[in-house]
């Protein structure tokens, strides 16, 4: 694991305080989520368009399929809610499934255009 998805409690007079989770911690959970036809994780193929964090751990996930009738249409967005709450410090999730605005391959990193060979 790299720096970027440790998190830590920290010490207060009051106690331990709960580790708060980061944005980057989430990403690299979700990272690991992969479209089963695409050998492309889920983030840089660009289906997660905003990730929400409250200040009690609670996060909202808003992403989308390659398309409506994707076979893992079911699957996807429990495997993302999965790894989310495997961060430290989440205390929910909740993901929804948006189509608005639709995907399409420009929204995919370069990284992800080169393994797909898409130029």
């Amino acid at each position: 694991m790299n720096d970027v998805t440790q998190t830590h409690a920290s010490w207060t007079p009051d106690g331990e305080t709960s580790p708060k989770p980061t944005e980057d911690a989430i990403i690299a959970a979700i990272a690991e989520v992969y479209d089963p036809e695409i050998p492309v994780n889920i983030y840089e193929l660009g289906l997660i368009y905003a990730i929400e964090i409250a200040d009690d751990g609670a996060v909202k996930v808003e992403m989308t399929l390659t398309a409506p009738a994707c076979p893992s249409a079911q699957e996807l967005p429990e495997q993302v809610h999965n790894a989310a709450m495997s961060v430290p410090g989440v205390t929910s999730c909740d993901v929804e499934t948006v189509w608005d605005p639709p995907w399409d391959p420009s929204r995919m990193t370069e990284e992800a255009r080169l393994q797909l060979n898409m130029f």
